[in-house]
């Protein structure tokens, strides 16, 4: 019985042939020889697939790593094993006005430690984070809204500002929500600030998180698409983004107990049409991170491990499709990382098809075994898409004329969807915030120079309304005509920020 070539393709598809030179001149010997036994034979492939070129599970561990519970009075342990400490003693945060510290009276004994306790500010406040390496960082906001004899926290309305980025403005939380950005520090500091929108509100928030992200979070440049063509966007890594959506496609819920990142990712199916045709395929085996690809940092296990296949088999015809529909807001660029990790073809080189966002063509043709080169080997796409008009976001997954329509004709397992920086550098509202001092002393120097102005300026106007009616007496005398010229003012031109009065 002879070793065929075709009986050692589940075995020597991982092998990276142009960064191993001599194994192509051993394969075709190897190939036509008989195999002594199937003992030699698997010693072989054994030998053979240790040069798979993988990435070490070393468990990632930040640099800078600022877990906050605020108005806590003792440490809160997380199912995942972290531990958030409370925001009165820590030697690298720094915590302006310390508001007021509340907590929920009788929590029950399954409730989430960090959404115990709060940190409530009546005026502006702030917390100062150390920062030990520069460069992208994940914050994460934690709100939980809950009642206490004094506070109705579901009721306060605020804003939030970092490194000079509106990340929430005129912001509620009616129910539970987690807010997460990502932003490029260029200082040694860290500042989030909280803004009462008026006098008669407040804020609060229940946890901060300050995580120095992986160096290849945020790495190569994206995929402009437009509706006549699809362009480089360089730069991505010195924009901020808010991620709006994190979704895994296929499969189930992933909580941070197992992502690297503590992320959670979402099923997918309350943003899939009904119409899209699908089904799901899952995979057992070892994912293959390679060490210049997607890792685990990008997307974990649970992600890679099931997708959402369009089956060539099964399905007849060529307009069939897998769209998925985000609701997004208007006037924003939004980042469209896509995951893909080949887990349902039986050979490489059989999947190929086509990716639309919002109707336009952003990726024609795509080989996931081009830029992968292995089956089961993690891989993502980034995507730019400026959303003008519509407010919604649509994500198809279509098939290639180059697919055969015995192969998978389209595959997808994960999907992220994150708002960036608007042309002000803001996040949340198109307008700058225009901050007043809470400093009554500073109020009442204000009010002091305002009435000045005003005093100053009445005068003035008085004095020019006398010397015009003198020269419109004179001119009546000499029977001259004259008029002002004309102000073109319109209420449009004026574009006023918000303002905070304290």
């Amino acid at each position: 019985m002879f070793c065929s070539v075709s009986s050692l393709r589940p075995f020597l598809s991982p092998i990276p042939f142009h960064s191993i030179p001599w194994i192509l001149d051993f394969l075709p010997a190897m190939a036509a020889r008989r195999c002594a036994s199937d003992l030699a034979a698997n010693i072989v492939f054994f030998l053979l697939f240790s040069f798979v070129p993988t990435q070490s599970a070393a468990i990632f561990s930040p640099l800078d790593d600022h877990l906050i519970a605020c108005g806590a009075t003792s440490a809160a342990a997380l199912p995942d094993g972290r531990s958030f400490l409370t925001d009165s003693s820590l030697p690298t945060t720094i915590l302006r006005s310390h508001g007021r510290r509340i907590s929920v009276s009788n929590p029950s004994s399954d409730a989430d430690p960090l959404h115990r306790t709060a940190r409530v500010f009546t005026c502006p406040s702030s917390y100062e984070f150390d920062i030990k390496s520069k460069g992208v960082h994940l914050i994460r906001l934690h709100f939980y809204p809950f009642q206490t004899p004094e506070f109705n926290l579901s009721s306060a309305r605020f804003h939030v500002l970092s490194s000079g980025i509106t990340l929430l403005s005129d912001f509620f939380a009616p129910r539970p929500l987690l807010k997460e950005y990502f932003i490029n520090l260029k200082e040694e500091k860290l500042v989030i600030s909280f803004y009462p929108a008026d006098r008669s509100s407040f804020s609060f928030v229940n946890a901060i998180e300050v995580v120095s992200a992986p160096n290849d979070l945020i790495l190569y440049p994206a995929r402009l698409v437009k509706a006549d063509e699809v362009a480089k966007f360089d730069g991505l890594s010195e924009q901020a983004f808010e991620t709006l959506y994190r979704v895994n496609v296929g499969g189930p819920k992933v909580t941070p107990f197992n992502d690297s990142l503590w992320r959670t990712w979402i099923p997918d199916g309350v943003f899939l049409k009904p119409s899209s045709a699908s089904e799901i395929v899952s995979y057992s085996g070892r994912i293959k991170y390679q060490e210049y690809g997607a890792s685990r940092e990008v997307a974990p296990d649970h992600v890679y491990n099931t997708a959402r296949v369009m089956n060539g088999a099964v399905l007849s015809g060529s307009n069939y499709s897998m769209t998925w529909e985000f609701p997004v807001t208007s006037g924003y660029k939004y980042l469209i990382r896509m995951h893909f990790c080949d887990i349902a073809s039986l050979a490489l080189n059989q999947l190929y098809f086509n990716v639309y966002i919002n109707g336009y063509m952003a990726y024609e043709d795509f080989d996931l075994s081009d830029s992968t080169g292995f089956l089961a080997s993690p891989h993502y796409v980034d995507f730019v898409l400026d959303v003008d008009i519509t407010e919604l976001l649509s994500i198809s997954i279509r098939p290639s004329n180059q697919s055969s329509p015995l192969w998978i004709r389209g595959l997808l397992n994960g999907l992220e969807i994150m708002k960036m920086n608007n042309t002000m550098g803001n996040l949340d509202d198109a307008s700058p915030v225009i901050l007043f001092s809470a400093n009554p002393l500073k109020r009442g120097l204000g009010a002091f120079v305002r009435s000045l102005t005003c005093g100053f300026a009445f005068v003035s106007l008085s004095a020019i309304a006398f010397m015009l009616f003198l020269r419109w007496r004179s001119e009546q005398r000499s029977h001259a005509a004259w008029s002002p010229l004309p102000v073109d003012v319109s209420d449009s031109t004026l574009k006023p920020g918000k303002l905070l009065n304290f």
